[in-house]
């Protein structure tokens, strides 16, 4: 999931006028207060694809799986249990009978469906629709050619029970589930939802299945209250979830220091951070990465790319003083995975002599390059070793097109004048293919542009294998993006939040950093006898 296209919009100041008499302390009257950066964020599953909204759907919406607040393996959510055929085609799920919205109506396997069937219809684009590809009939019926939806496996057997079928075996199917992508929505929500915009909404007009749900929204602030009609309402601790959308960072810092928020998601300063414990630092499946879009010439040619990335002094870029883990993989290390070799240092003379292969000696002939990211600190550190490397080896012309957040996801997708763009992705599960999948032909959140055979054959295959040999053709998979230089991966980014686990229980550090707020509950003061950390 892209880690921007944070909150639009929001009021600070709202909260600068606000009197201490008129802040409750976090924790407070059963609250929970969670700072959030400003920018956009939506409620709608169909279009949403950012980690802040993933968060924030932990609380509103439950799909048939649901993270496991520790591990992040599916466990029960809505589906009570399910069954696979002997085959592992097949997956049945059993719906509870006790499964409610917030109106108190029922959970149907027909809202699955037709969610499911929103989220694939082939004039919606959802941003995660190709996740539905390893289902039977999907990839047709989202390209349009297939419009009858019986080809499709998705069935239901009865009120309580949907039959899911993949059209080949799945080891990463289930690891899926819990994604927000495969959420259920209220026959009413899925028809506003299906409207263009996100509309404004509250207690009255809100309808989820999670453990809360939308009591109040505003530019600055989306009050969420326990959802009494909620299957597992008696293990839910909090009766309100307040999220508060800032654009100071400085100020919501100082908010966290003072007690008024339990949890800093994003939008803080470190530098200002009162008790340093309360910096919570991860390892995190997540890479931030440049890539060439392919689209255009003479970047369609990998001789090209691969030449331009040759002549980048790659120590420079990911050193160990501006990365907290530097990273020349598109899939971050976990065991067992062999990791690619990659584009790891500068040979000058080998980029000459791709250059002349492609017809290009010495650059002559190359137009400007283009490099598009949201600007300051290390996009600025970065765009300027790279116009430099470039313009002294081969005089390449390089311009910088800086579009601050939240609008330059926008600009990924709607300006095709640029040449590189910069992204920083989480994995959506606990897989690699998660990073693969990106960049097939299929896939809507393919910004490159790229398209290979090779690679989609190799990543076909590694759907029909287990255990290492999957991991080995997968790895071979993506060594052909990184060798042929769509994809320049920088670092493996952290997971950093603030928070006091001293006070808050039912989070942890976790690689997605997903933390469902159906666990997050009062912790017990642990402090030393004595010492007032802050009021609470």
């Amino acid at each position: 999931m892209k880690t921007a296209r944070l909150l639009q919009n929001a009021v600070w100041a709202v909260f600068l006028l606000m009197s201490v008499s008129g802040l409750t302390f976090a924790s407070a009257n059963g609250r929970f207060t969670v700072g959030l950066q400003d920018g956009e964020i939506s409620l709608n599953p169909l279009t949403s694809f950012t980690s802040t909204e993933a968060q924030i759907f932990t609380g509103l919406y439950e799909g048939l799986l649901v993270y496991d607040p520790i591990t992040l393996r599916p466990v029960p959510g809505v589906a009570r249990s399910l069954e696979v055929s002997e085959d592992g085609l097949t997956y049945r799920f059993f719906i509870r009978e006790d499964a409610r919205y917030s109106n108190g109506e029922p959970v149907r396997a027909e809202h699955f469906r037709e969610t499911w069937f929103a989220m694939i219809e082939p004039e919606r684009a959802s941003a995660y629709s190709f996740l539905f590809d390893v289902i039977d009939g999907v990839e047709a019926y989202r390209a349009g050619s297939e419009t009858d939806r019986s080809t499709v496996g998705i069935e239901v057997i009865e009120d309580t029970q949907l039959e899911v079928r993949l059209h080949e075996q799945a080891p990463h199917f289930r690891q899926m589930l819990p994604h927000h992508s495969f959420a259920v929505l209220h026959p009413n929500a899925l028809e506003e939802f299906r409207t263009p915009g996100s509309p404004t909404l509250d207690e009255t007009t809100f309808i989820g299945n999670g453990p809360f749900a939308v009591a109040e929204s505003s530019e600055q602030e989306l009050l969420l209250k326990r959802n009494v009609h909620y299957w597992d309402t008696q293990n839910v601790a909090y009766d309100e979830i307040q999220l508060l959308l800032a654009e100071d960072s400085a100020r919501q810092t100082e908010m966290f220091n003072e007690g008024y928020i339990d949890w800093i998601h994003s939008g803080y300063m470190l530098s200002e951070v009162r008790f340093r414990e309360t910096i919570v630092v991860n390892p995190m499946f997540s890479t931030s990465y440049f890539f060439f879009r392919v689209a255009d010439e003479p970047w369609d040619n990998a001789l090209v790319r691969r030449a331009l990335a040759l002549l980048v002094p790659w120590d420079t870029i990911r050193n160990e003083e501006f990365h907290f883990t530097p990273g020349h993989t598109l899939v971050p290390p976990i065991p067992n995975y062999p990791a690619p070799e990659g584009i790891q240092q500068q040979d000058v003379e080998a980029a000459l002599e791709l250059l002349s292969e492609a017809g290009f000696p010495d650059g002559e002939g190359l137009p400007e390059l283009v490099l598009l990211t949201p600007g300051g600190g290390e996009n600025d550190r970065v765009f300027q070793i790279l116009q430099d490397s470039w313009q002294e080896s081969i005089g390449l012309m390089v311009s910088h097109e800086v579009v601050p957040h939240p609008r330059y996801y926008d600009a990924l997708e709607a300006n095709k004048d640029y040449t590189l763009g910069s992204i920083s992705w989480i994995g959506d599960y606990a897989d690699p293919l998660t990073f693969l999948q990106l960049w097939t032909a299929s896939s809507n959140l393919n910004e490159a542009g790229f398209s290979d055979q090779e690679y989609e054959a190799l990543l076909l295959q590694s759907v029909q294998q287990t255990g290492e040999e999957r991991y080995q053709t997968m790895a071979q998979a993506e060594s052909i993006l990184l060798d042929s230089a769509v994809v320049l991966p920088v670092n493996h980014s952290p997971a950093v939040n603030l928070i006091d686990l001293e006070f808050v229980d039912g989070w942890f550090p976790n690689p997605l950093d997903i933390h469902p707020f159906k666990t997050i509950r009062p912790g017990e003061r642990r402090a030393a006898p004595g010492v007032i950390r802050y009021i609470r």
